[in-house]
């Protein structure tokens, strides 16, 4: 057993099912009961003083309540007194481990994300935020080297609905903060659709609906790991056109989609436009700055330069860091320890942590925060994308993925980069941007340009990732053109 290869960054992912051509199942119930024990072994390094407890949730996947039961199994083995939470939320997993009434020391959610259906994985959660990816390596050490609890009796496994005090969690943040007169009913006249691609956002309609909302046209909010109508993801361009068409369909207000475990989402305004990526970016922003002026935004590293001219202009400071939302979650931690003020750490596919929350990772949240701005807004006979009105757009814009097929793909990524820079450097127009925390970027001033490009290293994957966007029509090809010339001597590149 290869358990090195079960790490995803901070996540446990691993081929759960069959029935994907090539992809054998190495994510088995097996796996799931030695890493609940060798989970509880990593709990009693860090945290010595407790007797832990765990609380576990799965998203609709169809290994999901199989690796769910064997995870518990593992845990109880050894002892343990596990909460089952059945179908739930990653977010919520989290707030587990904070919850006033009975909070637990390890917080675990079975979910692959957005990842096809054969697919599955493990998050964990303590009360100090979710694990690192040096955690995730340290588990997985403990379970290949066996270094296992004995077996001990006095575990059990317990029923625990905590979705129920999740859900009463937002509707109570809603209820507050829009301080409407109809008190119960805050988003009375609101016509809100949810969808939420089978996965495990439709709660987020029953909180809709407790408000006063009209809930009537969301679609595919009943969960189903086969995933019939479109992928739970925001960033999936089939998912976002279904929304947007819901929308219009049902004339609403607004439109949510949320990806299968609910830590990310975006929406959609009344015409049936996506604000997602920057636009989304740019909203919240736009809201956090007014409650607290001058912070930091953290964002991932594909951003756009009319992005930090918005931030700019609403008198924030844009830090663009790198890609992978822990990346950006834990650059925002790291600045506020160091004095900076930041309040929003967000990267562009949807995954925002608030200051506010934890710096969690929640999509729900991220909606009802929004949801209190549209109705504040509603008030005074504007809507949510009147805040971003001003945001400036690309003409054009594009990714580009390059596999390598190098044998060693990080020094041939790296000799890429170092060669990309250097050729960036001497090119009429081109000024390389500083401070830059991942990969080349590159800003391209010539007339027929006017825009940038980023080529960085995959995260997880043998790929080095182009981006360019352009304010000129015809500027994304020319500025191409000229990436790929310098890049012809590399014959270990081929476009994906």
């Amino acid at each position: 057993m290869n358990w090195k290869k079960l790490q995803n960054g901070s996540d446990i992912r691993g081929v759960a099912l069959e029935g994907v051509a090539g992809e054998h199942v190495n994510l088995t119930p097996e796996v799931a009961a030695v890493v609940a024990k060798a989970f509880v072994t990593w709990l009693g390094r860090h945290y010595p003083s407790e007797h832990p407890t765990l609380a576990v949730g799965t998203d609709s996947r169809l290994s999901g309540p199989e690796l769910k039961k064997a995870f518990i199994e593992g845990a109880t083995a050894v002892g343990l007194t596990v909460y089952d939470c059945g179908l739930a939320s990653t977010p919520a997993m989290f707030m587990t481990t904070v919850d006033d009434r009975q909070p637990v020391t390890g917080g675990v959610m079975i979910t692959a994300s957005h990842l096809p259906f054969n697919r599955n994985g493990i998050k964990f959660f303590t009360r100090d935020g979710g694990l690192e990816k040096q955690d995730i390596a340290e588990i997985l050490d403990i379970a290949e080297k066996g270094d296992l609890p004995e077996a001990a009796d006095g575990g059990r496994s317990v029923d625990y609905d905590f979705m129920t005090r999740y859900k009463a969690h937002l509707t109570d943040y809603i209820r507050r903060e829009v301080n409407a007169a109809d008190h119960d009913h805050p988003l009375a006249g609101m016509h809100i659709v949810v969808d939420a691609g089978n996965g495990n956002g439709g709660f987020f309609v029953d909180v809709l609906k407790n408000l006063g909302a009209d809930t009537t046209g969301s679609q595919f909010i009943n969960p189903d790991g086969r995933f019939p109508n479109h992928i739970p993801n925001p960033e999936n361009k089939e998912a976002m056109e279904s929304i947007c068409q819901a929308v219009v369909n049902s004339h609403a207000d607004l439109g949510i989609i949320f990806d299968t475990d609910v830590d990310r989402s975006a929406i959609v305004d009344r015409h049936g436009d996506p604000i997602n990526r920057n636009s989304l970016i740019a909203l919240i922003a736009a809201v956090i700055l007014s409650e607290h002026p001058g912070s930091t935004v953290v964002t991932d590293s594909v951003t756009s330069d009319g992005l930090a001219e918005f931030i700019a202009a609403k008198g924030g400071k844009h830090h663009r860091f790198k890609r992978g939302y822990k990346n950006v979650i834990d650059e925002g931690i790291r600045l506020n320890k160091n004095g900076e003020e930041c309040w929003l750490a967000i990267e562009t596919s949807g995954h925002c942590a608030l200051r506010e929350n934890y710096f969690l990772d929640d999509g729900a949240y991220l909606v009802a925060k929004l949801i209190v701005q549209a109705a504040r807004l509603r008030a005074e006979g504007k809507e949510l994308q009147d805040l971003i009105a001003t945001l400036r757009q690309p003409a054009e814009s594009t990714e580009i993925r390059f596999t390598v097929t190098a044998a060693d793909v990080q020094d041939y990524g790296r000799r890429v980069l170092d060669h990309v820079k250097d050729a960036a450097a001497g090119i009429s127009g081109w000024h390389l941007v500083e401070p830059n925390y991942e990969g080349v970027r590159v800003s391209c001033g010539n007339d027929d340009e006017r825009g940038w490009f980023l080529l960085r290293m995959s995260l997880h994957d043998p790929v080095l990732p182009l981006n360019i966007e352009s304010d000129v029509k015809g500027g994304v090809e020319a500025i191409r053109a000229k990436i790929f010339d310098i890049l012809k001597p590399f014959d270990k590149l081929t476009v994906k």
